[in-house]
């Protein structure tokens, strides 16, 4: 039987159960909130990022929710710095140009800052003159911090970002560094 677990990742936690490359660091791995042999994660989520990161024993569901090719939908919460024009979110949705090619097309829209969002230690930078907002972006490929240079790209930096939804999985009613068994799909 295939063992889904969907965890809801802090920020500053690595999306691997060891610090191997790091002998005695303080870093925080998912050891520390995962304590079931066996699953391992599907994709990655960055230390610096946040949200639903989905672990399984089952390594053909793994691939096929981590590799670009099967074009698997994920969709995250970014809080960017200033206000996106429609021109900006255009941009994402016809797919940026970064250093490692354009991205696919992108699903954007704004949105009000997540209801119930739990607190980020430590805080985003805030700059008095510099407003934020948030969007959410979906997405069907999974380049490294790809989010984040799309959102550079078209001038709005992300302070904050959230994984919300992989495929049909969502963070809904899993709290921060806590995890749920998930149904596998």
């Amino acid at each position: 039987m295939t063992r889904v677990i969907l965890f809801n990742k802090p920020f500053d936690v690595l999306s691997q159960f060891t610090d191997k490359g790091t002998e005695g660091s303080s870093r925080r791995t998912l050891s520390e909130f995962i304590d079931v042999p066996g699953v391992y994660a599907a994709g990655r989520l960055d230390r610096d990022s946040e949200g639903l990161l989905v672990l399984t024993d089952n390594g053909k569901l793994q691939n096929r929710i981590a590799n670009p090719k099967n074009k698997m939908s994920k969709c995250y919460w970014a809080q960017v710095e200033g206000v996106p024009s429609d021109e900006a979110l255009e941009e994402l949705r016809k797919g940026v140009m970064l250093k490692d090619g354009k991205t696919r097309p992108a699903k954007v829209r704004r949105m009000d800052e997540p209801a119930g969002l739990w607190p980020r230690t430590p805080p985003i930078r805030v700059r008095k003159s510099v407003p934020d907002s948030w969007i959410e972006l979906t997405i069907s490929e999974g380049r490294n911090r790809q989010v984040r240079r799309m959102t550079a790209a078209v001038g709005h930096p992300t302070l904050r970002l959230i994984r919300y939804r992989v495929g049909s999985w969502t963070l809904d009613g899993i709290k921060t560094g806590t995890w749920i068994d998930g149904t596998p799909v």
